[in-house]
């Protein structure tokens, strides 16, 4: 027994990962287990495995007392001195009850048992591997589509992309290879299980971590990102180094670092904008393409009125109300969008104090300069 288990031993610890303590603590634990079972003992016993010596003895731990009232678990102590006269009352002793055929039916049992630990073992490690990658990119392959989930293999394990998850402008067939973000990771009573998501704004700001060097490194940071998976969002960067272009840097050289995150996203159209400080700034920028007038601000409701060109007006709202709604997420600023003429019947347009105003000249200097909006070329 000893060398071929030695043997077994030393394959699981280099193939699975698990160490050979593991192993033996639940090989000991089958053993005690195979001893109650098949030889109907409830006592309480301890297994003497010496891998080396390839034996395996069984010992039943008896309490030294006065008065036995359970012989299986309790010893006199008259009877525990016959064995050493040192024993007292409370002391444990051991006496070995090795049946003679015990090893036969503990290897049977011992197998099942052993069997079942080295997969919680292995669970363990996956769940302890995945669990670190939470909120982390990965590519995956599909394996197969229900009407519920889409099951994605992220090598070894299988995770969940749950319908809610996956973009509408998406088709997922068997084998193909996408990038998916972790949102959850759990221990279940089958295992770990793993649940990913190719909606989540977190898959935006990894792919852009992995195709733009700068933010890798920190010296562009991703402030804030809002998300309408596979039709259009919005990122806002920034960075502390004067000398760096934020947008610039993610848009890349002729756009090549952008197209790849809108390829990876299947044509999903990305407006990166400068972040800043500034609420009158930063909305102005967010709001882009549009042009912007002037942007008036509420702090104690945290909300802003921005007026816009005529024209320009259903651009800034956006199809359905999306770049609106998309800039209002990204800034986290309410934003109420008039048009020039509205707002000068309001009478909040021109301000005589603090205006922000722009003309054809300028060319908007805030967002065409500091924002860029990308989108499939093949639209």
């Amino acid at each position: 027994m000893s060398s071929e288990l030695l043997d077994a031993l030393d394959l699981l610890e280099k193939e699975k990962g698990i160490s050979r303590e593991v192993i033996i603590e639940a090989i000991e634990a089958a053993l005690v287990s195979a001893y109650r079972r098949n030889f109907n003992q409830a006592q309480n016993v301890r297994i003497d495995l010496n891998l080396g010596a390839g034996t395996m003895k069984v010992f039943a731990r008896k309490d030294v007392v006065e008065e036995v009232f359970d012989p299986r678990l309790e010893i006199s102590v008259e009877d525990a001195r016959r064995i050493n006269p040192n024993y007292q009352i409370e002391d444990v002793v051991e006496l070995e009850v090795t049946p003679k055929d015990f090893g036969r039916i503990a290897a049977q049992t011992a197998k099942q048992v052993v069997t079942q630990r080295v997969r919680e073992a292995e669970r363990g490690i996956i769940y302890s591997e995945f669990i670190d990658r939470e909120e982390d990119i990965m590519t995956g392959i599909v394996q197969r589509v229900d009407s519920k989930f889409i099951y994605v293999s992220l090598g070894k394990i299988e995770a969940i992309l749950p319908a809610n998850e996956q973009m509408p402008n998406e088709r997922y067939r068997p084998h193909d290879r996408i990038k998916v973000f972790i949102t959850k990771v759990e221990k279940t009573t089958k295992g770990p299980q793993i649940y990913v998501s190719r909606t989540h704004p977190g898959l935006l700001k990894r792919l852009f971590e992995i195709e733009v060097p700068e933010i890798y490194d920190g010296t562009v940071e991703i402030k804030s990102v809002s998300r309408e998976a596979g039709d259009r969002s919005k990122i806002s960067v920034h960075s502390e180094n004067p000398e760096v272009d934020p947008v610039g840097s993610c848009v890349g050289p002729k756009g090549s670092r952008v197209q790849a995150v809108v390829n990876e996203l299947k044509g999903e159209k990305i407006d990166i904008v400068k972040w800043s400080n500034d609420p009158v700034v930063f909305v102005a920028n967010a709001l882009s393409p549009s042009k912007v007038l002037d942007v008036i601000v509420n702090e104690e409701e945290k909300a802003t009125t921005v007026v816009v060109p005529d024209y320009q007006l259903s651009l800034a709202i956006g199809k359905r109300g999306q770049n609106a709604r998309l800039a209002a997420k990204l800034t986290g600023w309410k934003i109420d969008i008039k048009s020039e003429t509205d707002a000068r019947e309001a009478g909040i347009f021109p301000r005589e104090e603090g205006i922000l105003t722009f003309d054809d000249e300028d060319e908007q200097e805030l967002d065409s300069d500091l924002s860029l909006s990308f989108e499939d070329s093949r639209e």
